[in-house]
Formats: structure tokens, sequence, C-alpha cells
């Protein structure tokens, strides 16, 4: 069956690994995304939004 404290040296070797393994996938994605670039300081998902109440929608 083996010592339970080797399992669980091993079990955390593999946690640590699987960490490592997500870091370096964070980081390659990361590398790998597009710059957002800001037109006029304007975010352009948000351009030509109103904050506040909005008009209700005119029903035909």
């Amino acid at each position: 069956m083996g010592n339970p404290s080797v399992q669980k040296r091993e079990k955390e070797r593999q946690r640590q690994d699987r960490q490592k393994e997500k870091t370096a996938k964070r980081a390659e994605r990361k590398a790998g995304a597009p710059e957002r670039v800001l037109v006029d300081g304007e975010d352009p998902d948000l351009a030509g939004m109103v904050a506040g109440p909005q008009p209700i929608p005119e029903e035909d």
C-alpha cells in the first residue's frame, strides 16, 4: 500500500506540477493576447454609451 508520508509528498508534488503548468498557460495566453487600444482615451466597448436612465423603447 505504501507509506502515507510518501503518498502525501507525491500528491503535493503533483499539485505543484499542475500549478506550474497552469501558471505557464496563463502567461502564454497573456503574451498571445492582443493589446487593447484606447481611442481618444475611450474604451471601444463603451463608446457611445450614455450613463443614466435609458429611454423606453417604442412599441410598434
